[in-house]
């Protein structure tokens, strides 16, 4: 806290990410810093990159903290531009999926989100950068590339579009043959997914590399072979309850760097923003790149209380996403 006292504390808030109203925001970031001497700027975002503009304006000023406000485009967007810097990122989760929030463990309710950043303890993680791309949860190519690219034209968020988009996209999907050069071996494998993670999930609890840690200068390259349609349900619930390794369809290797050779190019997706990328797409760990506030440690019992959290809503909508399966399922054997 001392560490804040007086300082800039530049705020950058995107107003259209994920869901739920932003406008009290501002006020209870200012009430925070109220007898700190802080001077709060908060600036919104109009369009996609000016969170990143906004970023080099406040270092370029000598600030040294910015709070961002927004889902993972957004913290990407201004964390990227905060790489090797003595600045130190708060993220107050407001998106759909909150990956990196999640993964590092700061809370989904902005007042709480707040408090951890005044108490001030900072981490500093690894970031990852995919043919000079910066991400730090995850890149990835094939099926979740597919998925991200149908996601991001929908206007309703949140873990059960996710699976809508999953089922849709499942039936469609062909898998494609890889060549990836991982720890001096060459290896070819036909492929639902390369997924190369820095952080163990995707967003919304979506556990792809269950233990992938930010901050051991490696990633967890997964691999999900092909499946069949009896698959899916036991994949979706083992993504979402942090069991995903367990199943015979995953390979998981730690590397430092990756080399992912396809057959043309294609969609690849940076922290679930689909991008467009070349045939071949080189993966490597930075580490040690970002400063970000953080809880000073993780209490068991909240951990055991968030997982069961989330097992319980992944299982309420989980009748939804059978009935939504068996639609899709059926529908698709009609049109055959």
């Amino acid at each position: 806290m001392k560490e804040q006292e007086g300082k800039e504390v530049q705020v950058i808030i995107n107003p259209i990410s994920g869901v739920g109203s932003k406008r009290k925001i501002p006020k209870m970031i200012q009430e925070m810093y109220r007898d700190t001497g802080c001077h709060v700027n908060v600036s919104f975002t109009d369009y996609a990159g000016h969170a990143s503009v906004l970023t080099k304006e406040a270092l370029a000023r000598g600030v040294k903290i910015i709070l961002a406000v927004g889902g993972d485009g957004t913290v990407n967007e201004v964390a990227r531009s905060m790489l090797y810097t003595d600045a130190v990122l708060g993220i107050i989760p407001k998106g759909s999926g909150n990956g990196l929030a999640r993964d590092l463990h700061i809370p989904m309710d902005v007042k709480k989100a707040l408090e951890l950043i005044m108490k001030g303890h900072v981490t500093t993680i690894d970031c990852g950068k995919a043919n000079d791309r910066v991400f730090f949860c995850t890149c990835g190519v094939g099926f979740d590339a597919a998925v991200s690219e149908k996601f991001a034209t929908e206007r309703r968020r949140g873990s059960l579009t996710y699976l809508k988009n999953m089922i849709e996209e499942y039936l469609s999907y062909e898998p494609e043959l890889y060549e990836i050069l991982i720890n001096d071996q060459a290896i070819q494998e036909k492929a639902f997914l390369v997924a190369c993670a820095n952080a163990s999930q995707y967003g919304n609890n979506a556990y792809i590399a269950p233990h992938a840690d930010i901050k051991d200068g490696c990633m967890d390259v997964t691999i999900l072979a092909p499946f069949t349609p009896l698959d899916v349900a036991p994949i979706a619930i083992q993504l979402f309850t942090r069991q995903l390794d367990k199943n015979s369809k995953i390979k998981t290797i730690k590397a430092k760097q990756v080399t992912i050779v396809r057959q043309k190019p294609g969609i690849m997706h940076l922290d679930g923003e689909p991008v467009m990328a070349d045939d071949r797409i080189d993966v490597r760990i930075i580490p040690q790149a970002l400063n970000v506030y953080t809880p000073e440690k993780v209490s068991l019992v909240k951990e055991v209380h968030q997982f069961f959290e989330e097992a319980t809503r992944f299982f309420d909508n989980k009748l939804s996403f059978l009935t939504l399966w068996d639609k899709k399922i059926t529908s698709s054997d009609k049109k055959r």
